[in-house]
């Protein structure tokens, strides 16, 4: 574990337009900022957007994400790509985020990680979501005490919730569904990994409940519980686990886009509402003049003059 020994005033966890947004306005307030993110999101796989103001002609979303993380470069905030799993407070108030393999703190935080939940196509998964079908562990773990559950994954966030589960469940095992899990084998020396593609999820007849999974070779894999872990953590795995008010699956915050939690905002896909680049952006510079404001209040924190 690499321990980076600067401390930020504001991390955003999030590259897309209301990250980056937030980014740039706690910049020009003079503070130290750090934008960490995995990756464009939707906007990075629009094709093309020709509803954002300026552009008459439009622009590729791909474009306009790499456009903003470069303005972001170009006033001094410091950008990285890696993948986010974790955050917490510490001793001094401040928040410790793990990434990758590095540790980073900060003053403050914004959550701006895009609208995510990633579904694998097996049949039967839709019919079982919240019968046995879960997309968060710290939210759902409790109803598992002493049974059998697997997690489908194949990366950082599926060993993270694995690892949730793991202090209540009897046992845990994850699920590949088929692909590549290099990563996943070095990181891991705890857990039972199958990498064999899954067909089908089954349940009991009389329960509705989910009780069981079937692989394309034809084995029948018994279970209590399914998992989902694809990709890398989301704003509301994150927000769950901070204890950060939710509405639904979206991070719930007041009109400066404070979350219940002192010093965290929220801004863009992950609050809800319209998903759009326009909203992204006014919802950034909102938690970014926000967090400025949290930073000055701050007991001996003011910006370098």
């Amino acid at each position: 574990m690499v321990e980076n020994k600067k401390i930020f005033d504001l991390a955003v966890i999030g590259g897309g337009p209301a990250g980056i947004s937030a980014a740039i306005y706690a910049r020009r307030g003079n503070f130290e900022v750090l934008v960490l993110h995995n990756g464009g999101g939707s906007l990075e796989k629009a094709h093309k957007i020709e509803n954002y103001y300026g552009f008459k002609d439009g622009i590729s979303g791909a474009e306009l994400y790499n456009e903003g993380l470069l303005q972001a470069e170009n006033l001094g905030i410091a950008v990285k790509k890696l993948e986010i799993t974790h955050f917490e407070v510490n001793s001094d108030g401040n928040f410790e985020i793990l990434a990758g393999e590095q540790k980073f703190e900060a003053k403050s935080l914004v959550l701006a990680t895009g609208n995510k939940k990633l579904r694998p196509k097996i049949k039967g998964l839709q019919d079982f979501e919240g019968k046995g079908v879960s997309f968060c562990a710290v939210c759902d773990a409790f109803f598992y005490r002493k049974k059998n559950v697997v997690i489908i994954g194949n990366g950082k966030f599926a060993l993270s919730e694995a690892d949730v589960l793991a202090n209540v469940a009897s046992s845990v095992k994850i699920l590949t569904n088929g692909e590549n899990c290099d990563e996943l084998k070095k990181l891991n020396t705890k857990y039972s990994i199958d990498e064999r593609k899954i067909e089908e999820i089954k349940g009991d007849e009389n329960s509705g409940l989910v009780n069981s999974l079937v692989f394309f070779d034809g084995e029948i894999l018994s279970t209590d519980g399914i998992f989902i872990a694809l990709g890398e953590a989301g704003a509301a795995d994150f927000a769950k686990k901070a204890g950060i008010f939710l509405d639904g699956d979206k991070i719930k915050t007041d009109e400066k886009m404070q979350t219940n939690f002192p010093g965290i905002f929220a801004c863009g896909d992950c609050t809800g509402g319209l998903l759009q680049v326009s909203k992204a952006v006014f919802e950034g510079a909102l938690a970014g003049l926000s967090a400025i404001a949290f930073l000055r209040n701050k007991a001996g924190n003011y910006p370098k003059s």
